[in-house]
């Protein structure tokens, strides 16, 4: 069935990062597939192979290795795109690392290098494709119809033990999309996040091999369509979301709530008070955290 052109990404330029092997590939295919122009992006040559991949069926890709946590890399993911495709209008943050450990075990280096990789990695290509939208928002007086892609997780939203560098950063880059959206808004942006259950080689020990039959239903390929929706002129109306996706599930998060308010009798709180009012909330809440999981329920 013919695509709707409100769906088509045809004469639009897509940035992936982390576009060598699992999401990230999958998604620059999706892209691709939807009429896309690549410029994608990894540490290793194997956005190479992605790119020949995408080139052989048809399409325009090309790939520029690099640290996505460098601001050359940023700047030269942008320059690449202005360069071969002659502008840019999707932002696909996808690279990421792992380096798990409990707090208490966790080194100087491990928590770095992951917040360094996701938060400060999404931080510097976002700037660089914001900056280059508003300038050419101020220069035409038109809205850019741009699209960003941020990658978080429902590790941010469980509160992973054994993750708490990856929950961080990945709390921080939902944080991150969120205001990007409220502050690119008026120059036609649009950011929002997705926390994606997929079986890649950075989740093989979390979530094991695939079932030899059926459709994994941690596929690449469940979350891969959703990114190119976001990306489409389809979605201009989604702004600033946060989204579980997996095995043919999209979950729309709330964002947080107030449960309970607690007010004081007089003009300040004493520690009596407190312990009784806030306390004696939580007396047979045992257990019970800032978290959200209702998400396991999803299956």
């Amino acid at each position: 069935m013919e695509q709707s052109p409100e769906l088509r990404l045809d004469g639009r330029v897509a940035v992936v990062t982390g576009a060598g092997a699992g999401l990230g590939r999958a998604e620059a295919l999706a892209l691709a597939g939807a009429g896309a122009s690549l410029v994608l992006n990894d540490v290793s040559a194997a956005a190479d192979d992605v790119a020949a991949e995408i080139t052989k069926a048809g399409g325009r890709a090309v790939a520029v290795r690099g640290d996505v946590a460098e601001r050359d890399t940023a700047d030269g993911l942008l320059a690449a795109a202005l360069e071969h495709f002659g502008g840019l209008h999707v932002v696909v943050n996808n690279a990421g690392v792992l380096r798990d450990r409990m707090v208490f075990g966790m080194s100087d280096q491990d928590w770095d290098e992951v917040v360094r990789v996701h938060l400060r990695g999404h931080f510097l290509l976002t700037r660089a494709a914001t900056a280059h939208w508003r300038r050419l928002c101020k220069e035409t007086g038109a809205e850019v119809g741009a699209r960003i892609v941020n990658t978080a997780s429902e590790a941010f939203l469980l509160g992973s033990g054994g993750q708490p560098n990856y929950a961080a950063a990945k709390a921080g880059i939902a944080a991150l999309t969120v205001s990007t959206a409220r502050a690119t808004a008026r120059y036609g942006v649009r950011a929002n996040a997705i926390c994606p259950r997929a079986r890649t080689a950075m989740t093989e020990d979390v979530f094991g091999p695939a079932p030899d039959d059926g459709v994994d239903p941690l596929s690449t390929e469940h979350v891969a369509p959703f990114v190119a929706y976001l990306a489409a002129p389809a979605a201009g109306a989604v702004n600033g979301q946060v989204f579980v996706v997996h095995g043919g599930k999209v979950a729309l998060m709330a964002p947080p709530t107030i449960e309970r308010r607690f007010d004081a009798a007089g003009p300040t709180w004493t520690t009596e008070e407190l312990h009784r009012a806030v306390g004696g909330h939580f007396a047979d809440r045992a257990g019970g955290m800032f978290t959200s999981d209702d998400l396991l329920s999803l299956g």
